[in-house]
């Protein structure tokens, strides 16, 4: 019972989690995993602008070590408390997200660790993520059916081999819910992410919702299309074809409404979705900075 009070406490303070933590507490993402293994039809990583905020946007990528400054300095400075690994790339397909884990775990051994996946490796990284004490881990699923997925997936890397059209929905769609199930069963906090895709996967975003529901994930975020890459002559999805879906889906899981949908280096609260990197240019943390180093 004190260690399920402890986590409930541990959410109520994590701003991705809580509504009512999101402007009272802030988040640290640090950009140190550049690599991606599924290319995502609505993902362009080609630009970033200090002014864009976006999942895949960074101002640089960090080693493990300089991320681990960032943390020691913005901890300082700032209510964190919650720290995370959500890009520019995916998480697990980079070694440098388990050295900065380690990192982190030995010099700030009570910080709630955060993870954003799409999944496909997350099957093999369920027990090392265990074993570095990560606290909660968000799934990005956006298809149930093949077909859908094939229109949402351009190519996936898994095990050594590129694959493409049905073979690497198939993969996405298999792993993510392989790893989603393991993630339960090993007493993870957990959330579904769900980009609504207009005339590709609203139809289906009901029955991710349900089936998550069933493994006992805790809560959904459908964050909306931002029409990028393959998709950037894409509509984006109305707020009511959002609240809509929204409705459908909370009959099954509790749904965040909050998401800022943030870079992979925002830190701060929500409301204030700052660029770490660019408060280290303006001078914002040098004092600090300097006295750390």
């Amino acid at each position: 019972m004190k260690e399920q009070f402890h986590k409930n406490e541990a959410l109520r303070r994590h701003p991705c989690f809580s509504e009512e933590a999101h402007g009272r507490w802030g988040r640290l993402h640090l950009p140190v995993a550049p690599k991606c293994n599924i290319s995502c039809n609505y993902c362009d990583r080609k630009f970033d602008c200090v002014n864009e905020s976006r999942p895949g946007v960074s101002s640089r990528v960090l080693s493990p070590t300089e991320a681990l400054e960032r943390v020691l300095i913005a901890m300082e400075r700032q209510r964190i408390s919650v720290v995370g690994v959500a890009g520019p790339g995916d998480p697990l397909a980079n070694k440098a997200t388990i050295e900065f884990f380690r990192l982190v775990k030995k010099e700030i051994p009570d910080t709630l660790l955060c993870l954003s996946t799409n999944g496909l490796e997350l099957p093999n990284k369920v027990e090392i993520l265990r074993e570095l004490g990560v606290f909660s881990v968000t799934v990005t699923v956006n298809a149930l059916k093949v077909s859908s997925a094939e229109k949402i997936y351009s190519w996936a890397f898994y095990d050594g081999k590129l694959l493409k059209g049905r073979e690497a929905a198939e993969a996405i769609i298999e792993n993510q819910w392989k790893g989603l199930e393991k993630l339960m069963k090993a007493g993870f906090h957990v959330k579904v992410n769900s980009v609504l895709i207009p005339s590709i996967n609203e139809g289906e975003l009901e029955l991710i919702a349900k089936r998550a529901q069933r493994l006992g994930v805790d809560a959904m975020n459908i964050i909306p299309l931002i029409p990028n890459g393959r998709f950037r002559d894409m509509q984006r999805p109305s707020c009511e074809q959002l609240e809509k879906v929204r409705q459908s889906c909370g009959k099954y899981l509790s749904q965040i409404r909050h998401c800022k949908q943030c870079r992979a280096d925002a830190f701060g609260s929500l409301d204030e979705d700052r660029d770490m990197e660019l408060e280290m240019i303006n001078n914002a943390l040098s004092f600090d900075y300097c006295e750390a180093v």
